[in-house]
């Protein structure tokens, strides 16, 4: 029989379509101030407010920021810096003054909603602020509990947290940091606040340049990696490295914990000796990113939503230190134009390209039906199929017994999921590329029982 279904059942049942909201809560972007060119904090709520972008990430508690923020639905994350933990641990009333002079002036008319405090601190080379991270959280929750301000208290990650993420499954924390931790998990299950965590298929690429993984990371189709340890299929990196997340989270017995991705992101130039960051990249990353959350799909071990997510960054840093990918993360211009198009435009309901070198050029609303070109692989069909059935379609036709099961080949089922997969998007030539695979059809492909959708507007 041919192997053509994805391993996850549960895919098959998924809606074909989903509403999409003005703003989405469920995606956000960082706001670095590591430049000596961003534009005033007005325009950037201005910008900010045009897009489909739920939330925004500071890395401080800048006043003009949050003010201009007021009265714009858009949620905000302010941060305690590194700095402030030896004086928020220590002292109660030092965190009920940060709460006075950060977040009272400004709330709620600028909807904050979480508080982060300090950045990767478990995983820093100096290590003497760890012991003081839990009751500096501690004391910032308990001062915002005393002024009756409903606001969360976390701490970000890296993933360096982990000694252990593949297979998602087996993903641990450091033992080294389980005192820590379970400190600090403690306090997040008791006052409801997220474990938040910075994963970033783009550094998982550059340890491991194959093309295969190049597609992994960037959503685009390819065979998928199985589990080894639950049998699951895993299309994308992204979601394998949330879920070695959640795998960690549920060894120490805090599965319930939410997680929030607090960054990640894709760059879109470096030095002539980094490999990965590209335009073309970056584009098919974050845009194939938001994509795969406003599917709501999930990940196989969290399936049905989507994780609260922060796109790294909004604009670039042109004072950041590093090699030059780390200057080089922005999604928009500092004149407020796109660096490119990931789909953040509130009008914009097109699903990304899914070959970085596929046009940019639009060809909404066209007729026909998208089938496999002739003399494709077996293997590239197959990856094709993975890759459709696990972006919300419903693949149970080509089930046993479903209506387009047989013939039970692979090219068979592969052009019914593709087909579908172009059906249900926004029916842009890139939808119908499936890595250079697939073309468009006037011929009605559907025979017997098993009817193609598409064919007109």
């Amino acid at each position: 029989m041919a192997n053509t279904a994805p391993s996850l059942a549960i895919l098959l049942f998924l809606p074909l379509f989903f509403s999409l909201a003005n703003s989405q809560s469920f995606i956000g972007v960082n706001y670095g101030q590591v430049a000596d060119n961003l534009p005033p904090p007005d325009s950037t709520a201005a910008l900010l407010k045009s897009t489909s972008i739920g939330k925004v990430r500071l890395y401080g508690a800048d006043p003009a920021i949050i003010k201009a923020l007021a009265n714009s639905g858009i949620g905000i994350v302010i941060g305690a810096a590194n700095g402030d933990i030896p004086s928020l641990a220590s002292d109660p009333n030092a965190a009920t003054q940060w709460v006075n002079a950060n977040v009272l002036p400004y709330y709620p008319a600028s909807n904050i909603t979480l508080i982060t405090v300090g950045n990767e601190i478990l995983t820093l080379a100096d290590q003497s602020l760890v012991s003081q991270l839990v009751p500096a959280m501690r004391n910032l929750q308990n001062a915002l509990n005393a002024a009756s301000v409903k606001i969360k208290v976390s701490t970000v990650h890296s993933m360096a947290v982990l000694t252990q993420s593949d297979p998602p499954s087996s993903g641990l924390f450091n033992p080294a940091l389980q005192n820590t931790l379970k400190q600090l998990l403690a306090v997040l299950k008791d006052n409801k606040s997220p474990f938040t965590i910075n994963p970033y298929p783009f550094f998982a690429y550059q340890s491991d340049t194959r093309a295969e993984t190049l597609a992994f990371c960037l959503f685009q189709p390819n065979s998928g990696r199985v589990d080894s340890g639950n049998g699951k299929l895993y299309t994308n990196m992204f979601d394998a490295q949330v879920d070695a997340v959640h795998s960690a989270l549920s060894a120490m017995g805090f599965q319930d914990i939410e997680i929030v991705v607090a960054e990640t992101g894709w760059p879109s130039r470096g030095d002539s000796n980094e490999v990965g960051p590209s335009l073309e990249n970056a584009k098919a990353f974050n845009g194939n990113l938001i994509n795969h959350l406003r599917s709501l799909v999930g990940t196989p071990l969290m399936p049905g939503k989507s994780v609260d997510t922060y796109i790294f960054a909004l604009y670039d840093e042109d004072l950041k230190p590093g090699p030059g990918s780390e200057r080089a993360f922005g999604l928009f211009k500092t004149d407020g134009t796109m660096a490119y198009d990931a789909g953040l435009a509130k009008s914009s309901q097109q699903t990304p390209s899914t070959s970085p070198k596929t046009p940019v050029t639009p060809a909404p609303n066209t007729s026909g039906w998208c089938v496999p070109k002739a003399g494709v692989s077996d293997d590239q069909l197959q990856a094709n199929i993975d890759y459709a059935c696990s972006q919300g379609i419903d693949c149970g036709p080509i089930q046993p017994g479903g209506a387009c099961f047989e013939p039970n080949t692979v090219a068979s089922h592969a052009a019914f999921a593709m087909n579908l997969y172009y059906q249900t998007s926004a029916k842009n030539q890139w939808n119908c590329d499936f890595s250079q695979s697939a073309t468009l059809t006037s011929q009605n492909p559907s025979y017997n029982a098993c009817i193609y959708s598409g064919g007109g507007n």
